[in-house]
């Protein structure tokens, strides 16, 4: 599915805006030019430092990501929850630490990935994030994705689902398909904190993992 026109003219002049911001003219041109590795704190501290939209008067820390940022697989989830918001880190929760066995499941490591969110800062009591403040935060998000060229992308919930893949499909028809974003393979599949909201379902738990079977083919890890 394609994004409206009109859509993606804005998300482009978000992302002008953006690099104008933190001092770059084309993200594409430094990368051509030299060593993406001085860009990569430029980005962080740009995200650390966001007064883009109202979050920022709520949250404690802004969450980057973290991981390989020459990975081949790239886990995108909603936005950071309270004990993400006091650390700084993404998915250090009970969610994040069933994403970590996820991926030590698919034969990887967690620092051999990378790991963030659509919105970098969390909302209000975990509320699901505003369409406004997605568009606001997406220029980081597209940034790390240009950096990173991951081979694929793992799209945790409907929120993340949503940013790569929009329309009005539910994540019982998205999930275990890949849709392709800027020519990146896109898997989306369930949040590791509704895999928890539904213990008791292990069909919830099976479906996570076909879909990871998918992406570790993919990937040549079987």
């Amino acid at each position: 599915m394609k994004r409206p026109p009109e859509d993606k003219l804005g998300q482009l002049k978000e992302y002008l805006k953006f690099l104008n911001e933190i001092g770059l003219d084309s993200l594409d041109s430094c990368c051509e030019s030299g060593p993406r590795s001085w860009l990569i704190p430029q980005i962080e501290r740009a995200i650390l430092n966001c007064r883009r939209c109202h979050l920022a008067m709520t949250r404690s820390r802004a969450v980057p990501g973290e991981g390989n940022w020459q990975a081949e697989l790239m886990f995108v989830g909603e936005a950071p929850g309270e004990e993400e918001d006091k650390q700084g880190r993404p998915f250090v929760g009970r969610a994040g630490q069933l994403l970590t066995r996820i991926i030590e499941a698919m034969t990887f490591k967690r620092e051999e990935v990378f790991i963030t969110n659509v919105v970098k800062c969390r909302p209000p009591q975990n509320r699901t994030p505003r369409q406004e403040e997605i568009q606001t935060c997406a220029p980081y998000l597209e940034a790390q994705i240009r950096l990173i060229k991951p081979k694929v992308i793992v799209a945790l919930g409907k929120v993340a689902a949503d940013f790569f893949i929009p329309g009005n499909l539910g994540m019982g028809e998205l999930r275990g398909n890949f849709f392709y974003y800027e020519g990146i393979p896109v898997m989306p599949t369930y949040h590791p904190a509704f895999v928890l909201r539904n213990e008791g379902r292990k069909e919830i738990k099976q479906r996570v993992w076909q879909d990871m079977k998918k992406v570790m083919a993919l990937l040549g890890r079987r």
